[in-house]
């Protein structure tokens, strides 16, 4: 049984930093790319950030790049979302999701498998 739980959410003040981490179990982690979602209230699920599965390319979506930074380690099968610079809009639920290939996607649909999430609460 595939375990996806994230964690390190919480509130902090505009320009603070978080980092979020997201432990997968019950796979081989290194078959898969893995990202980051969120959704804030009344809004559409969005895309935030992508890793292949050597962790060797990584993608942003716009509104975080040069903000965000994304990592794992593969030999404790965790990925990191390293935030930086956060903004009152960045407030949100944020969720880790594996897919099993190594092409980028960026819609919720291309992803096999999904955390319950981890609030994100930026003050201004």
């Amino acid at each position: 049984q595939v375990h996806v739980v994230e964690s390190g959410g919480g509130l902090v003040q505009a320009g603070g930093s978080l980092r979020l981490s997201c432990t997968v179990s019950g796979l081989t982690f290194d078959d898969y790319s893995m990202a980051w979602f969120r959704q804030a209230p009344d809004k559409e699920r969005e895309w935030v950030s992508w890793i292949n599965w050597s962790g060797s390319s990584a993608s942003y979506a716009d509104f975080v790049k040069g903000r965000f930074t994304i990592s794992r380690d593969n030999a404790e099968n965790i990925v990191y979302l390293q935030m930086n610079g956060l903004k009152p809009e960045d407030t949100a639920m944020y969720y880790c999701a594996a897919r099993a290939h190594t092409t980028l996607v960026i819609v919720p649909s291309g992803y096999n498998y999904w955390g319950q999430g981890t609030q994100v609460t930026v003050s201004s």
